[in-house]
Parts: structure tokens; sequence; C-alpha cells
């Protein structure tokens, strides 16, 4: 099979383009349990760069993408959950133990032994891949595959971000940045919470052009003074003034919350009374459970959202990682393998 796989950390990869190389690999055995996935399409994520440019250390070398769509091509002999030829997604949760403090809580994100897809084990920028049938999901038919490969995780994430924000219908929300995942909360917070103002500050017009489109009630870039407080927010973007900016513009008992894994650039020092005084709060989001995945691809054909896309080949993928560097993916990237 063909795949795109990372060997070495750089520092930039606008300074050292090009990190994936082409190779051709054997398909992935699998074992009893697991299914082989035949990929249609994979997304591309921030996250993605973050393991290119060391901000988080994948296992070397290693095939990203965390966002997967495909055709079950074979399975295990106790894999019972999918037929030959069924739709599934993966998404960034590969496993966890299950058996952990956490785990029993719910909080699988959260487990100490937990693997991310495309870093902790192979992803899907390739032809094929394996999984857990337990980490695999049916999805909706409606949807083609790459609109349904943001779904897994910038739709996902982005959602369990939305929950812990605390929003209520009425209120009003920032949103900071507004690449694939925010271009997919919007469209949650328009359906669920139709009461509720949105905010949108990003750099790109194109983004802000998308914002309105979408419904955004006010659209500025960062740094703007909107029209008025936030009471809740969420930052998606991979710099960390915008962590501060959040909070200032925040209403007395907000809360933002920060839906990446990295940042590019320090949270600048905060002002206490100016920016965490009268009981705001700053809360991460930390990984995805299953629990996010499944509930959000049933929200998203309930609503329905058909995420904007901009399709590059597998072999483009230096390509489209650059541009989602740059800020000019308008709405998610995807990686599109086969119908």
């Amino acid at each position: 099979m063909k795949a795109m796989i990372l060997e070495k950390i750089i520092s930039s990869i606008e300074e050292e383009p090009g990190p994936l190389h082409m190779v051709e690999l054997p398909v992935p055995d699998f074992g009893p349990k697991q299914i082989l996935v035949k990929i249609s399409a994979c997304g591309i994520c921030h996250t993605e760069l973050d393991e290119i440019e060391g901000r988080i250390l994948p296992k070397l070398p290693v095939i990203p993408g965390h966002q997967i769509v495909g055709k079950v091509a074979d399975r295990g002999k106790d894999a019972k959950n999918f037929n030959i030829g069924d739709r599934v997604g993966i998404g960034w949760i590969y496993s966890s133990c299950g058996k952990c403090f956490q785990c029993r809580r719910g909080n699988e994100n959260l487990c100490e032994e937990f693997q991310s897809t495309g870093c902790d084990a192979d992803g899907g920028y390739a032809e094929y891949t394996v999984v857990s049938e337990d980490f695999a999901y049916p999805i909706p038919e409606r949807l083609t595959a790459s609109q349904a490969a943001p779904l897994l995780c910038a739709g996902a994430v982005g959602y369990r971000a939305l929950k812990l924000s605390g929003i209520g219908d009425g209120q009003t929300i920032g949103i900071y940045g507004f690449g694939a995942s925010a271009h997919i909360v919007i469209q949650v917070v328009k359906y669920k919470f139709p009461d509720c103002r949105v905010f949108v500050f990003t750099r790109s017009k194109e983004h802000r052009d998308l914002a309105k489109k979408l419904g955004a009630d006010w659209v500025g870039v960062p740094g703007d003074i909107p029209p008025g407080k936030h009471n809740c927010a969420i930052d998606f973007t991979p710099v960390g003034i915008t962590v501060r900016e959040a909070l200032r513009n925040s209403e007395k008992g907000g809360r933002v919350v920060v839906n990446v894994i990295r940042k590019a650039t320090p949270v600048p020092e905060l002002d206490y009374t100016r920016d965490l005084w009268h009981e705001k709060e700053l809360k991460s989001v930390a990984n995805i459970t299953r629990k996010d995945i499944e509930e959000f691809l049933s929200l998203a054909a309930d609503i329905p959202i058909v995420p904007e896309v901009q399709e590059f080949k597998l072999e483009q993928a230096n390509e489209a990682l650059l541009l989602l560097k740059q800020g000019k993916i308008k709405g998610a990237g995807v990686l599109k393998m086969q119908d």
C-alpha cells in the first residue's frame, strides 16, 4: 500500500517543506478483535503539524492522520460489530485501558494508557489502516467520505469543547479562530441554541466571510473589541495570546475553553484582576472519548451538518499541511484516496 510517513521531527514546515515521504508498505496485519479498513478519505488537522514540529512527540516512523473514513476490507475472527464493506470512521482515540480510575468514570480521554491514532499508532495518511472494532464508528449514509472525515475530530472535539463551555440558550459565545473545528461548532450552536449570539475572531478574510455565511452575529479579528462581553468562549487558535483576549472579553463568571492540544506560542502573563477575577474560568480540552464521537455523529446527521471541505490527493499531503499552517484552507482539508 501507499502511505505518507513521518520519519523525523523538524523545526518548522515552512522552513523545511516536505516532511512526509511517500513509501510502499505491506498492508498491515490485524488481530482477532481488529478490522482492516481500506481508507477512502482522511482529514488533515493542526495536530499533525504539532507532531511534525515536535510539540507532540509521536512514535517514529509514523503514518499520521486521525480523521479516517473507509470501508471494512477484512476482520479478525472475534470481530463481530461490522461486516465486510461497511463504512466506518476512526478518530483520535485509538485505544484506552478500560480499567483505570479515569476510564471507569467515563473519562477514557484521560487514561494513562491512552493511545492516539496517527501518533501512537499508524493512522490514515495511507491506503489501509487497522483498528480495534471497539474504536470504530458507523458513518451516516448521507455524508460522502470527505464530508464525514472532519466530523471525527474537528467536529467531535469541537462538540466536546462546546459541552465543556457550559453554554446556555440566549447567551453569547465567542469563537476564536475559524478553521475546520470552529466552522462545524457554529452550526451546532445555531441548531441547539438558536437564541445565542456568536462572536467570531479570525485573521483570515475568507474565514470571516464563511463565519458570516454560517450565521455569526459579529465578526472581527483577534484584538478587536466585540460589541459586548461573551458568557463563554472556545479558543481554536494555535497561538497563546487569544487565551488572554478571550478572558478579557468574558463576562463575570464566564468560561474559556481551549480546544487545542498544544499551543505554538506561549499563553502570555495574565493580570489576575483584569483577566481572571470575578470567578472567570479557564479550561482545557484533552483528547476525546468514544461517546463524544458517537453523540456528535448522531447530532450531525440530525442537523444536518455538511462541512466545507477542500480535497487533496494523498501525495499532496505536504502541500495541504503547509496551507493549513498558513491558514489558507477554507473549512477543512481532506486527503481523498477513493470514493
